[in-house]
């Protein structure tokens, strides 16, 4: 079976190693298999897989991950369809406001 991958490096996904107690919360509830574990701590390993669901971070007992669900490239495509230019895109950090997509 293919893996899923959406536009490279869009994604609001991070993880604070420091924090990761090693649990492996991340890995269970993950659709798309984005986290594997090293050395008893939780690693990013497929970035371009997240689907910012942010079952991980909902899910994280040290707060070790964030991502901003909802605001990926899907929720760009989607927002610009229903005329919300003003709404943030692919990661987060930027406006679209020109009715365009920034991906």
């Amino acid at each position: 079976m293919n893996r899923l991958s959406y536009l490279k490096d869009v994604t609001t996904l991070a993880l604070d190693e420091q924090k990761c107690i090693g649990c492996g919360m991340c890995l269970e509830v993950c659709p798309h298999a984005v986290f594997g574990m090293q050395e008893r701590r939780a690693q990013i390993i497929d970035r371009d897989a997240c689907m910012e669901c942010g079952a991980c971070r909902r899910n994280c007992p040290a707060e070790a991950v964030t991502v901003q669900a909802g605001v990926g490239c899907a929720a760009a495509i989607i927002n610009v369809i229903l005329g919300r230019t003003d709404q943030p895109c692919c990661g987060g950090d930027t406006g679209c406001g020109s009715g365009k997509t920034c991906c």
